[in-house]
């Protein structure tokens, strides 16, 4: 599979390009927000579905083995299992990281050592850590480290 990224440039479909359309298929999304999450076309996220039986409605993809290590899932509830268990969950997402919707979260520069720091949405943080706001608070500032209180 081809993509044409510009004129004379063409892309492969890539390995992960592939799992991450096997993952939004299995959780549901439909071929136009699969294509838009990765960058495809849609025309390719459909062929890629249809040569690998990855069509249908969401139920009959339901997972019914556990992802990480393949045993059987006993579903007893309104959401469908993924997981036997939480190890098996985070052994299947510290591997599969680059599947994970990234956050979003606002840079910003300390005031007082002037590292940039990331700080989540709508909260207003002015240091990047506590020793950081413990130091300019109390007096030991970057000029005056003997000064005392």
């Amino acid at each position: 599979m081809f993509i044409i990224v510009a004129p004379g440039k063409v892309k492969h479909m890539t390995v992960i390009d592939k799992e991450k359309i096997r993952y939004y298929r299995v959780e549901g999304y439909g071929y136009k927000a699969i294509a838009a999450k990765t960058g495809l076309t849609e025309s390719m996220v459909k062929g890629f579905c249809r040569r690998n039986d990855l069509t249908g409605a969401a139920a009959d993809l339901a997972d019914t083995v556990c992802r990480q290590c393949g045993s059987a899932l006993v579903n007893c509830g309104k959401r469908a299992k993924k997981f036997c268990c939480d190890n098996c969950r985070a052994l299947w997402w510290s591997s599969h990281q680059y599947l994970a919707e990234p956050k979003t979260e606002n840079s910003r520069v300390c005031i007082y050592c002037e590292n940039i720091f990331y700080s989540p949405p709508g909260k207003q943080r002015k240091y990047c850590g506590h020793s950081c706001y413990i130091d300019s608070r109390f007096g030991k500032g970057k000029n005056n480290d003997d000064r005392t209180i």
